[in-house]
């Protein structure tokens, strides 16, 4: 299941020009971040991913998730200490929000799936601790901790998922929600059908040039989802 997928649009829904594109968007009056380009105009020490700016940390590894089918790079993953979080970035309208909806959409495929979940309040509002099922290496059936958080942007959603430690411990999430906080994110002015995943780049890979550059993957990756190497159980 998708969940960051498009609806199916009536058939008078606007076309994707009227959804989104240039223009103030959505901003919460954040004191703290994520920030948008427009707030952190160069990235500093952080690392340049295209459609995120992320910091670094002494000993944090970074690991990218790149889709088969179209060698997309859909998630950036930093494992610090034992925890990891995952950041993917979407386009959201100009005129509200998505994070509740996205919220209601999780809560029920985690339940479907045979976990728990909880609303709860979070540093950045809103978010939700899962329990999702998985099988042990004894085939016995358990459950892993997971933190869903998000934001909403000027034109964009940023979700992050802890996992590890850092899921169920706060003293252990203070680095992860730091790191979160200091991402920066850098929509473009491309107009963008709401909840198209952003396309990251790798380190040091050059970005296309030009305001109709290509790169958003279909939007039809499921946050339940592991990457490959996100695969450790604590």
């Amino acid at each position: 299941m998708g969940l960051f997928g498009r609806r199916s649009r009536d058939v008078d829904a606007p076309e994707v020009d009227e959804l989104d594109g240039p223009g103030d968007g959505v901003v919460a009056g954040r004191e703290r971040g994520p920030w948008d380009v427009d707030e952190v105009p160069e990235p500093g020490d952080r690392l340049d991913l295209g459609a995120l700016w992320v910091p670094r940390r002494e000993g944090m590894e970074l690991r990218m998730e790149v889709d088969n089918a179209s060698r997309v790079v859909t998630a950036a993953t930093m494992a610090l200490h034992g925890s990891t979080i995952q950041l993917q970035v979407f386009a959201a309208p100009r005129s509200a929000g998505i994070w509740d909806e996205i919220r209601s959409e999780i809560a029920e495929s985690v339940t479907r799936q045979g976990g728990t979940v909880d609303d709860l309040p979070g540093p950045f509002g809103r978010e939700l601790l899962a329990r999702l099922p998985v099988r042990t290496a004894e085939g016995r059936t358990g459950h892993r901790p997971a933190r869903f958080i998000g934001v909403d942007g000027p034109r964009w959603f940023l979700r992050g998922v802890i996992s590890g430690r850092a899921a169920v411990d706060p003293e252990k999430a203070r680095e992860l929600e730091a790191v979160f906080a200091d991402v920066v994110v850098v929509r473009g002015d491309r107009p963008r059908a709401p909840r198209d995943l952003l396309a990251l780049t790798l380190p040091g890979q050059v970005r296309p040039a030009g305001p109709d550059q290509p790169g958003a993957a279909p939007a039809t990756f499921d946050p339940l989802k592991r990457g490959p190497e996100i695969t450790e159980v604590h």
